[in-house]
């Protein structure tokens, strides 16, 4: 399932215009890699703002999959597509503001450096910042937000397997700059008072980023 997100955060500086949920005509990828890269730009969408009803209705799809016994990541994108189902996007907008905004501060916060060191804007973003423009994406300049946020990290991933990156590429960022901390915020965000949808997208993320560490290890 490929869903776009409403306002992606990265553009490789050859293509201005990306989506980071659309694979290009001309890309020959494997359907195994599009599912990572549609479940990348996914994560990406929720985090960045709360869906819309048109892309609570596609999400809604989700809950028709099949619940393999013991397949943590298929039931929990089942369960995201019935919290799509269940509930309307003003009540979700709510519950985004509750979450990542709050008065001040949200409940949880969506940021690499908070994790790591209890602060944001620290070395991890610096660190972070280098290695972007070593690997060739620059933010779009409408965003405002740090290049740690969840959503943005999701982003270049995503971008890295539509283009068809070598996969130690993929596994070096996503342990430089993601396996440290993305599991703890998203089982904060499946614990959060405040969560309903974003619950099962905490649980989703969760189950994936669980997918992804042993992906990205497995022996080639």
């Amino acid at each position: 399932m490929t869903l776009q997100a409403q306002t992606p955060v990265y553009s490789e500086d050859y293509s201005a215009d990306a989506s980071i949920a659309e694979i290009p005509e001309n890309n020959v990828i494997e359907p195994e890699q599009q599912h990572r890269a549609s479940a990348y730009s996914l994560l990406a969408a929720l985090l960045r703002a709360a869906p819309d009803q048109a892309m609570l209705e596609r999400l809604s799809g989700l809950s028709q999959q099949t619940q393999t016994d013991g397949d943590d990541l298929m039931v929990a994108m089942s369960m995201l597509g019935l919290s799509a189902k269940m509930l309307t996007a003003n009540s979700i907008e709510d519950e985004y503001q509750d979450l990542f905004i709050g008065l001040g501060k949200g409940e949880v916060v969506p940021y690499g450096s908070w994790y790591l060191t209890g602060f944001l804007m620290e070395k991890p973003l610096s660190d972070l910042r280098d290695d972007l423009v070593r690997l060739g994406y620059q933010r779009n300049e409408s965003v405002s937000e740090p290049e740690d946020h969840a959503a943005a990290l999701c982003e270049v991933i995503s971008l890295m397997i539509t283009e068809n990156a070598e996969l130690s590429v993929q596994r070096d960022f996503f342990q430089t700059h993601m396996e440290s901390w993305m599991g703890r915020f998203f089982r904060d965000l499946s614990d959060a008072r405040s969560a309903i949808f974003y619950k099962a997208l905490g649980r989703f993320g969760s189950a994936f980023v669980a997918f992804e560490l042993n992906y990205l290890t497995m022996p080639v």
